[in-house]
């Protein structure tokens, strides 16, 4: 995993990063605590940012749904199981929901994981009404090319096409991945970990997911992401994470996505009251356990690009850099866009890039930043 490069702020780059008076820990949103109570998707906010007005590619637009052979439940709200999602996943193909006329939260008693054999294309569409719950307990979906356990499709599974998984129209609450490995490149994603293939995000609401609160590599209490192929973007689109006071997704490191190596396109989409919570930053500095970066997103690898198109992220924080984004190219190869967008309030505990407030970024160049708002 690249190094974050704590120290540097304090030597070699005086001239790009600062050290923030905004404090530490204390940002708005939840504690580290999920689903106590569990979460109530219908008090959230709806998708997306309702100021957001981006064109949306045609690779990011919402999955056709025709030819859905592979329905969850058989009408009612009680026919819609965790045992019929996790077996609905399992199967692959375009997975819809007939749970009655009303929302329904799903609450999953174990993680749904994708096989690797069951795409190309994987497609959970959500309609509007589902929520899929962890309870507090568990991780909810798990995507993994290179886990055995899960089929190896190919010889080259840090690098293939398939699956191209697709979430939409759907909320997850309550997410979990603490403790789920203590290898950092299985850790993380209490809502959505992907590793390999493609993952796309459309429509989605992500509330109160969480995972380890402390730790340099750890990341992506809602959604954490590697490999996609050929460097191709994640996409996502009109989604929120947390957009509520007490709704933030909270982890050690990006709260609301974080990966390794990854390129993506955010389009739309509204970021709040989301935490990076760890403490020591990356690598950890001595006597701490290390993490707190990125309140929203974070981000490191080499050569790819975050971009942001009619986005807001606003009100998360982070206990050392990057309140509201820590972009970090190792190489300084890669590139930070930032267009139609707005961010305010993101406090970082402790260093952030001079002149843009929230975010710690070392890339090729500065920001670029064209009609957006970074007080």
């Amino acid at each position: 995993m690249g190094a974050v490069p704590y120290l540097l702020c304090a030597t070699t780059l005086l001239a790009a990063c600062s050290s923030s008076s905004s404090g530490s820990g204390s940002g708005p949103g939840n504690g580290s605590d999920t689903g106590n109570p569990l979460t109530n998707p219908a008090d959230g906010p709806g998708a997306g940012n309702p100021d957001g007005h981006c064109s949306v590619p045609t690779d990011a637009e919402p999955e056709d749904l025709s030819g859905s052979t592979n329905v969850v439940g058989t009408g009612t709200a009680d026919s819609c199981t965790s045992k019929a999602v996790v077996d609905a996943v399992a199967a692959g193909g375009i997975i819809t929901f007939n749970c009655g006329p009303d929302p329904v939260t799903i609450t999953l008693t174990e993680t749904a994981k994708i096989f690797n054999d069951k795409g190309p294309k994987i497609v959970i569409d959500g309609g509007g009404k589902v929520t899929l719950s962890g309870g507090g307990k568990v991780r909810i979906l798990y995507m993994n090319t290179c886990d055995q356990a899960q089929v190896w499709t190919t010889s080259h599974c840090d690098n293939q096409d398939s699956p191209a998984l697709t979430v939409q129209n759907i909320t997850f609450v309550d997410g979990n991945a603490k403790g789920v490995s203590t290898d950092p490149g299985l850790s993380g994603g209490g809502a959505i970990f992907d590793r390999g293939g493609r993952l796309k995000i459309v429509n989605a609401r992500f509330f109160n997911n969480v995972c380890d609160d402390t730790g340099p590599d750890v990341g992506g209490a809602a959604v954490r992401a590697f490999e996609q192929y050929n460097g191709s973007p994640l996409y996502v689109v009109s989604s929120t994470f947390g957009g509520k006071d007490g709704f933030g997704n909270v982890g050690s490191n990006g709260g609301g996505l974080s990966s390794i190596g990854v390129s993506y396109t955010v389009i739309n989409s509204l970021f709040s009251y989301n935490k990076a919570i760890g403490n020591g930053a990356n690598p950890a500095q001595s006597g701490t356990p290390g993490g707190g970066s990125g309140g929203a997103i974070y981000n490191d690898g080499n050569t790819y690009t975050l971009s942001l198109c009619g986005t807001k992220i606003e009100n998360n924080m982070a206990n050392e850099g990057g309140g509201a984004i820590f972009y970090v190219s190792n190489d300084r190869s890669g590139s930070l866009v930032i267009t139609d967008s707005s961010l305010s309030n993101n406090p970082s505990g402790k260093f952030e890039t001079q002149g843009y407030a929230g975010i710690l970024v070392l890339a090729k160049g500065n920001p670029q930043v064209t009609n957006s708002t970074i007080p």
